[in-house]
């Protein structure tokens, strides 16, 4: 039984997200939701985007199968990339390994083989033609029994474990009367409860799944230096959840005492049976939801205290607030006031009368996260290590072998001194004289810059897609009143549901060196308000950095009244601070004041290596900064170093460090997945990337222009739509063909095709030893 009617566009990997997020986006502006139609979405995510198979790609194919045959689903559309570590033709063998029930709604497979506007077009026609028959669905009567109950909590506080979750629980345990499942999830956020999950329980078998699940979960958090005593967040510490023991008594209570724990499946696993169910999954909200969604649930109860905001694309979520003080505030945001309980109102008849509101929503009535058009999806995150710390080797920088009992903690996080490689100065001289040697930029505060960016910082992912539209809110409706060139936000998956240490260390570098970009003009901070990662935190960071807390704006949107109230709430900020500041202008600089990065996907020719190394040593002896990820192909390509007057490869700089000096910088790379590398590589303070590329062309990046060029004559015949820039099959004409379209994207004369198109994206690494909880 569909509780909804949606078109889904998914993202087989990280690397169609774009894709499938610019292709939902058109398709619903053409054809918007009708009583009989919910829309278009997009299930884009993070996984999957590096260069092997990832250690979590079953949770990848088991969300991808199960939105398949979710009864919300009324068709889909899978897009694959070439060369993806997973594609379609993997989550069909999936489906076919574990017996999942036919397909049954129109469903097809696009690859992307052209220019990306191309394929929009033709994977648009494929959409478009199921449309007809989507759009007839019609509601009937069902029985109550095919309502499948995804329960979840995010933000709570002291109150959640008195009034939310309970309530959330006995409305389970109606549905559950009914025939139909209600499923509990966040493996972590039940260590410490284990006796009162079991304490009614269908059988020893149950039992022992149950406990060997939060087992399995505790050792792999170990394998990454960290306990479950990491989960509760800012919020819930602040609140009164002080540790996870409290945290977990709480959340179990959407187990109702009388209600039987009927079985125990994995992660995304469809539901074997009716009744009560968990699944294993992480503490983080995102995550685990997605999880359910999978398994089938048509129907997410959310209960939270701090007033979380999180929503998913094709399933309707019903948000049960703990006290009505929250519920005033939030009222927009939320569906139940639980906190009427705390008041004084009698559970009995709450229960009933959020059941029947729970029949209503699966009947179509509108949840107020539908009605504000908010969602997101993640999928569990990859984690890097498989095994106890003793023994295990790891790869570091893409060519490092390393045993992981040998490394500090923070061995991929730890900042390096941050001078630059030495470089042999002959070389550079005789790479002759550049083809440009001025470039037209801004006069920013401590140097010069190629824009001047109104910058929407999310500081978790519950942020993140508000961020996302007020920057497009910002950028259309001019709110800094031509003071800035672009708006842009950079929305994420981290900031909270994560573990802590050098994951947090990376995060939080990051972040405060977009803060710290000299593209940036104007950047305000917005919080979810109970995430790790909240306003005060970044305050006490841009401290530490040597940055000014005032130099920002703050805004918050739990704290601040909802998603309206925050977002005028930024708009007020970024047009009051534009009065203060005078319309840019741009002035000729020499090649001594530009940043850059340079990067290679696939094989990297001779020709390629020495025009990339001229391109970089014309910069450098300018006086300027080139940056290059450790996994880059260039560093084991003679031709480049010999250019580039540099000998070494060993990284100068940690994941989104910014450097010391001027020269040649190589920067410390956990990953391959080209998103988390551009993300690094723009928090260095890189202004521009220009990179290679071979069989097919690259997402875009939202914040760091990324100009794509080729020499493969097949990759042009194939993507010249796509490409920022044809190289000459000679290293000089090839060296200057890049030299120019760096100039003159820095200048402001060109943008890249990507950013033109939509096929943007922002991702931010956990490096070696994050892990999701």
């Amino acid at each position: 039984m569909g509780t909804r009617n949606h078109v889904v566009i998914v993202g087989v990997t990280s690397r169609s997200g774009g894709f499938a997020t610019e292709l939902a986006k058109r398709l619903a502006e053409r054809h918007p939701a009708t009583d009989t139609f919910d829309g278009v979405v997009a299930v884009a995510h993070t996984e999957a985007g590096e260069d092997t198979r990832p250690n979590n790609a079953d949770f990848v194919l088991a969300v991808l199968a199960g939105t398949l045959v979710h009864p919300n689903v009324g068709a889909v559309l899978l897009v694959d990339e070439p060369d993806a570590v997973l594609t379609s033709k993997d989550v069909n063998l999936f489906m076919q390994a574990r017996h999942y029930p036919a397909v049954v709604a129109p469903c097809a497979t696009f690859n992307r083989h052209g220019g990306f506007e191309a394929d929009l077009a033709e994977a648009a026609e494929v959409v478009e033609r199921w449309l007809p028959e989507v759009t007839s669905a019609v509601r009937t009567e069902q029985p109550l029994a095919e309502l499948k109950i995804g329960l979840q909590c995010g933000g709570s506080d002291a109150f959640s474990g008195l009034s939310a979750n309970p309530l959330a629980g006995a409305v389970g345990a109606e549905v559950i009367k009914s025939g139909g499942i209600a499923c509990l999830a966040e493996t972590d956020e039940l260590i410490a409860a284990e006796g009162y999950v079991l304490k009614n329980v269908r059988s020893p078998d149950v039992a022992r799944r149950f406990l060997a699940a939060v087992q399995s979960f505790k050792e792999r958090v170990a394998w990454h230096g960290h306990t479950a005593e990491g989960n509760p967040s800012g919020g819930n510490i602040y609140r009164g959840l002080v540790n996870i023991s409290l945290k977990s008594l709480g959340a179990a209570r959407k187990l109702p005492r009388e209600v039987r724990l009927d079985e125990v499946i994995n992660y995304g696993d469809l539901y074997p049976r009716p009744g009560y169910i968990f699944m294993d999954s992480p503490g983080n909200d995102l995550e685990s939801v997605a999880g359910q969604v999978a398994s089938g649930s048509n129907l997410i109860f959310f209960t939270t205290g701090n007033g979380s905001i999180t929503n998913f694309p094709f399933v309707p979520t019903m948000k049960f607030v703990t006290t009505s003080e929250r519920y005033r505030l939030l009222s927009h945001e939320m569906d139940v006031n639980a906190g009427r309980y705390l008041d004084g109102e009698d559970f009995d008849a709450l229960t009933s009368e959020t059941f029947e509101q729970t029949i209503r929503v699966a009947s179509g009535e509108r949840t107020a996260g539908e009605q504000a058009g908010h969602s997101q999806v993640s999928i569990w995150r990859n984690w890097k290590q498989t095994g106890p710390r003793q023994g295990i080797s790891i790869t570091i920088d893409g060519r490092l072998s390393r045993r992981l009992d040998e490394l500090p903690a923070d061995e991929s996080d730890a900042l390096l001194p941050g001078l630059s490689l030495p470089v042999d100065q002959a070389r550079l001289a005789a790479l002759g004289e550049p083809p440009v040697r001025t470039v037209e930029l801004f006069p920013a505060e401590r140097d010069y810059a190629s824009e001047q960016l109104a910058l929407v910082l999310p500081t978790s992912l519950c942020s993140g897609q508000i961020a996302a539209r007020l920057a497009d809110r910002a950028q259309a409706e001019d709110w800094t009143a031509g003071r800035t060139t672009r708006a842009v936000a950079l929305p994420h998956t981290e900031g909270c549901g994560v573990s802590g240490g050098a994951n947090v260390v990376t995060f939080t570098r990051t972040l405060v060196g977009y803060l710290a970009h000299s593209d940036v003009r104007l950047a305000l901070l917005l919080e979810h308000g109970c995430e790790k990662t909240h306003n005060d935190f970044f305050r006490h960071e841009l401290v530490e950095a040597g940055l000014d807390p005032d130099r920002f704006g703050w805004a918050s949107i739990q704290l601040d009244g909802g998603i309206e109230a925050s977002g005028q709430r930024v708009k007020d900020w970024f047009a009051d601070r534009a009065l203060t500041l005078d319309v840019p202008d741009r002035v000729e600089r020499s090649l001594a004041d530009l940043f850059i990065a340079l990067d290679a996907r696939g094989p990297v020719s001779d020709v390629v290596g020495a025009a990339f190394g001229r391109i970089g040593g014309w910069i450098v002896r300018a006086g300027g900064t080139v940056v290059v990820p450790a996994t880059s192909g260039l560093l084991a390509n003679a031709g480049f170093k010999a250019a580039a007057g540099i000998d070494r490869r060993e990284p100068t700089l940690a994941h989104g460090q910014r450097p010391k000096q001027a020269g040649w910088h190589i920067m410390r790379m956990p990953t391959t997945d080209w998103l988390e590398t551009a993300t690094g590589l723009g928090a260095t303070g890189a202004q521009l990337a220009l990179v290679h590329v071979i069989g097919g062309t690259l997402g875009g990046h939202r914040f760091l222009p990324v100009l794509q060029v080729s020499a493969d004559q097949d990759t042009v015949a194939a993507h010249d739509a796509d490409l920022d820039a044809i190289l000459d099959p000679s290293v000089d004409d090839a060296a200057a063909d890049g030299l120019r379209a760096l100039v003159a994207a820095a200048s402001g004369r060109i943008r890249p095709k990507a950013d033109q198109s939509g096929n943007v994206g922002f991702q931010l690494t956990r490096g070696l030893l994050g892990a999701s909880m």
